[in-house]
């Protein structure tokens, strides 16, 4: 018999086993999930959730479909967060530390305060890439956030009312376009797509079963 451990999804307590992951406990308890939701193994982002141990006053962040339920654990979902999405045309804006200043200038408001690196899901050092972001560094802002899965958590705790992951896009987009060195066979592989050289293979991709698929990338030739 498993073990079965107590959880308080929006205040409501349920019984539910110990191996389930947060989403997979919502499942377990009638919920039906028919947004916010994306895969059950990792982080598309789209899942985000707060959660609190009773006893423990330090308020958690964390993805639902990665993270296994704890006995006693508080639970509210964040599935979407209004982040701050300025609009811009990339054929118009140029890697200048104007730019930041014009489209997200409330990140020159952060305060140090760490909120945003804490709340992370992904363990990211937020508070650092958005220094790097007001210095115009957008080369190391964009490494610094690669593994962002734009959850919002981290927007949610800033007192600054920072858009992080949003500012983050920006700079890897500013990377991607004007800093970042070219990629020539990127344009090589993208006019073989437009060809389409490519459309038999899919094909045959397919009609294949899982197993074959999953054999084919876990033995696949990793480019050095």
């Amino acid at each position: 018999m498993e073990q079965m451990v107590n959880v308080y999804l929006f205040g409501k307590r349920c019984a539910v086993p110990e191996s389930l992951t947060i989403m997979e406990a919502m499942e377990y308890a009638g919920y039906q999930l028919v947004r916010g939701c994306g895969c059950r193994n990792g982080f598309c982002g789209a899942c985000a959730t707060i959660y609190r141990i009773a006893g423990d006053r330090e308020l958690k962040g964390c993805l639902a479909c990665s993270t296994k339920v704890e006995n006693n654990m508080y639970v509210a979902t964040l599935p979407f967060f209004p982040l701050v999405k300025e609009i811009y045309d990339m054929e118009k804006i140029k890697p200048t530390e104007q730019i930041m200043m014009q489209l997200y200038p409330e990140i020159y408001a952060c305060v140090g305060c760490n909120a945003c690196t804490k709340a992370c899901t992904q363990g990211l050092d937020v508070m650092q890439y958005i220094a790097y972001a007001q210095r115009g560094e957008y080369e190391k802002c964009a490494e610094e956030s690669f593994d962002c899965v734009m959850c919002g958590v981290c927007s949610a705790r800033c007192p600054a009312g920072i858009s992080h992951p949003q500012v983050a896009m920006l700079a890897r987009r500013l990377n991607g376009k004007y800093l970042a060195p070219h990629c020539g066979h990127l344009d090589e592989r993208v006019r073989e797509i437009e060809e389409g050289k490519y459309v038999s293979l899919i094909a045959e991709l397919m009609n294949k079963s899982d197993e074959e698929i999953r054999e084919m990338y876990n033995s696949r030739e990793i480019e050095k």
